[in-house]
């Protein structure tokens, strides 16, 4: 039986759950509705979480070429593209804006204060500046957060069941997190306790995450563990590949990352936050005000190994491990 661990929600914000019956159909009917998409990703890496928006907004009543328009607009990666495409949506008059992550978030706040944007992950929206509060955010933003920086001990943790003799172990983060210092912190506190020493090593290029594996080889690091990012989502293989090649246990705030390569993550479904995110889509354009609506946190944080990178790390995966996680990757 999997061993997920509960999480608190915000105040209020089960009543957001309650989805409407399949195929509910949205208010207004004959109403076509405009909704952007902004994601600093490619349209690729997105594809999973963007079919389960769209899977969401089916569940209500909403359906592309009928009463729905989807502008989508994908940076690549580039995040200096961010505030551009953000600017283009506004001009379209789109009735919502989803988007994903700091960086994203932050343009569409900076283009506009009266379009209705709705997170569809975000790591402390509050520590980011985009709410007030998860439980009344006010202004034009609510939607979903990841809080996945509050869990770093978990995290070091995991990477101790599988390396016992653990001594030091190194926090890869991306500056362009805004809440890459709140990872950090967590991850020392529980090292402390655990009388393991840390290296805190910055990466926003690819040329920098190289950099950042070499030193931490130079530092006789034992392990990493990746804090949530989008850049580190575009770089995916790259991490996974580079931890492979220093022989380096990692640990991932995402699923993704496990899936190209890495050895295990604890963190939410990103996918079925999207999913999730047509929720919110829905309450506003039936009239609710987005600052009325309380963000919602994670229900359950899934454990996800690959027992293919453990096998190449010359690593043996408890069995007491494996019993807890949600998907074991062979």
């Amino acid at each position: 039986m999997n061993n997920r661990r509960e999480f608190l929600v915000a105040l209020g914000a089960g009543a957001l759950a309650l989805a409407a019956p399949p195929g509910a159909y949205a208010q207004q009917p004959g109403k076509v509705w405009r909704v952007g998409f902004l994601s600093p990703t490619s349209a690729s890496v997105s594809s999973l979480n963007t079919n389960a928006f769209l899977k969401g907004m089916r569940e209500l009543g909403y359906v592309e070429d009928k009463n729905l328009v989807v502008e989508w607009r994908f940076a690549e990666g580039k995040f200096e593209r961010l505030p551009g495409l953000a600017a283009e949506l506004v001009r379209l008059q789109v009735d919502v804006i989803v988007t994903v992550g700091s960086t994203g978030i932050g343009a569409a706040q900076k283009a506009t204060s009266t379009i209705p944007i709705v997170m569809a992950t975000a790591g402390d929206p509050v520590v980011g500046g985009f709410v007030k509060s998860l439980a009344r955010p006010g202004g034009n933003i609510t939607g979903l957060s990841s809080m996945n920086d509050d869990i770093g001990a978990k995290l070091l943790d995991l990477l101790v069941s599988v390396v016992p003799k653990l001594s030091r172990v190194a926090v890869l983060v991306s500056p362009t997190s805004r809440t890459f210092r709140a990872i950090a912190e967590s991850v020392e506190a529980g090292a402390q306790q655990a009388g393991v020493k840390t290296l805190v090593v910055e990466a926003s290029t690819p040329q920098e995450i190289e950099n950042a594996f070499s030193m931490m080889a130079r530092e006789n690091v034992g392990a990493v563990i990746v804090g949530a990012s989008t850049f580190f989502v575009m770089q995916q293989r790259q991490i996974a590949e580079l931890a492979l090649k220093y022989q380096m246990p990692s640990v991932f705030g995402n699923r993704v990352n496990v899936e190209a390569g890495g050895l295990m993550s604890y963190a939410q479904n990103i996918a079925d936050s999207f999913r999730r995110s047509a929720t919110y889509v829905d309450k506003i354009l039936k009239g609710a005000k987005p600052g009325d609506l309380p963000v919602e946190q994670p229900v359950t944080l899934e454990l996800v190994v690959n027992l293919k990178t453990a096998k190449a790390l010359g690593l043996t995966i408890p069995q007491s491990l494996l019993l807890r996680a949600d998907e074991v990757i062979q």
